[in-house]
């Protein structure tokens, strides 16, 4: 794993919810402001990097407590 200070640490796991919800936004919610249909593969791939980025700040706040 990369070597982070406790001040990256606390940052990223800040951050990285902020871009799960933006992921969420733009790929699945975005598809509305869209003429096109609706695609669940992308909304799905939406779900997934969201799911994926809280997952990563879940670890990396486990990591912090040891």
């Amino acid at each position: 794993m990369v070597g982070l200070t406790t001040e990256q640490r606390r940052m990223l796991i800040d951050k990285l919810p902020d871009a799960a919800n933006l992921a969420l936004g733009a790929l699945v919610f975005g598809q509305f402001l869209q003429d096109r249909l609706f695609s669940r593969q992308l909304a799905a791939a939406g779900v997934a990097v969201w799911l994926g980025l809280l997952a990563w700040a879940l670890l990396l706040g486990r990591e912090g407590q040891r």
